[in-house]
C-alpha cells in the first residue's frame, strides 16, 4: 500500500505536465484561430477545453461563468479538438489512461472520460496501457523538450 499511495501522486503529477503541454499547444492554436480575441479570454477558453478533456468541470469563478456563457464556443472548438491535438495524442491517450487507473484506484470511474476522448479523436484505442515507469519517462521528456521541467542529471557516480 505504501508504493501504491507514492506512486499515484506521482502519476498524477505526470498527468498533470501532459495537461500542461496540452494546454501550451492548444492556446497557440486558438490564439491563431481567433485573432481577434484577447489572452485571458483565449486562456479560458484553452482551459475549459483542456478541463473538458480530462473530465473535470471548472469550479471556481469566473472559470464556471465563463463556461457557462461560452458553452456554444466551447462546444465547437471541442468538436476541432482532434485534429488540434493530433500530434499529443500519444501522451494524450497514455495521461487520459493512467488518469483512468488512478481514479479507479481511488474508488472513481472515469470511463465516460476515455469515451468522449475517443468520440474526439484524442484516445489512441489500440494504443497499450503504460506502465507507470514508461508514463513517467515519457513525462519527463515531454516535459524537459517543452521547458516544464529539468531533465535530469547526469549521474556522477562511477
Amino acid at each position: 500500500m505504501a508504493v501504491e499511495s507514492r506512486l499515484i501522486p506521482v502519476l498524477r503529477e505526470g498527468i498533470d505536465i501532459v495537461k500542461m503541454i496540452a494546454y501550451k499547444k492548444l492556446k497557440e492554436a486558438l490564439a491563431a484561430k481567433h485573432p481577434d480575441r484577447d489572452a485571458p479570454f483565449i486562456a479560458r477558453l484553452t482551459g475549459a477545453l483542456i478541463n473538458m478533456i480530462f473530465g473535470v468541470p471548472a469550479q471556481e469563478e469566473p472559470f464556471v461563468q465563463f463556461a457557462r456563457t461560452e458553452a456554444e464556443l466551447i462546444a465547437q472548438e471541442k468538436i476541432t479538438l482532434g485534429p488540434l491535438l493530433e500530434d499529443l495524442r500519444i501522451p494524450l491517450t497514455d495521461a487520459l489512461r493512467i488518469q483512468a487507473l488512478c481514479d479507479h484506484q481511488q474508488g472513481e470511474d472515469s470511463t465516460a472520460t476515455l469515451k468522449q476522448a475517443q468520440e474526439l479523436g484524442i484516445l489512441l484505442v489500440d494504443r497499450d496501457l503504460p506502465l507507470p515507469h514508461s508514463f513517467t519517462e515519457l513525462v519527463r521528456k515531454l516535459g524537459s523538450a517543452f521547458g516544464l521541467i529539468l531533465p535530469p542529471l547526469p549521474s556522477t557516480e562511477h
